[in-house]
């Protein structure tokens, strides 16, 4: 492997997983003082392990057609964001079908860090593509 890859991605790993800390320390605080007694579908845990995968495969992706030398990383990113979603929906798939009673608790517990690891990503694929 490419030294520069091995250097962006234990560099992303390290900020990956401190966000992760981070944001399940906070997620979790905020739960347990304003949520107590709300009963959620998916425990936290599975989110944000869920989250932690999905952008880490693709910043992977992604940093290893940069590090080979192709320059279309774009389309990798696109696709990549489009393999997300489908991801997403099929993760959701046993929540969406039991026909929730409590539809905001657990929608908001699922894409508010979805979108704070998607600026996340955005903003370690905007660095990479900005280096060139």
């Amino acid at each position: 492997m490419n030294s520069l890859f091995k250097k962006r991605e234990s560099s992303f790993l390290i900020q990956l997983i401190a966000l992760s800390v981070l944001l399940f320390g906070i997620h979790t605080y905020l739960n347990f003082h304003f949520a107590k007694d709300v009963i959620l579908f998916f425990p936290l845990w599975h989110i944000y392990v869920f989250h932690v995968i999905t952008v880490f495969i693709i910043y992977t992706l992604i940093n290893y057609r940069d590090s080979i030398g192709k320059t279309e990383v774009f389309n990798a990113f696109v696709l990549g964001m489009l393999l997300k979603m489908i991801l997403t929906i099929v993760f959701l798939l046993p929540w969406i079908l039991s026909k929730p009673d409590q539809k905001g608790y657990d929608l908001a517990n699922f894409f508010i860090p979805y979108f704070i690891f998607l600026a996340f990503e955005v903003y370690s694929v905007t660095r990479i593509i900005q280096k060139k």
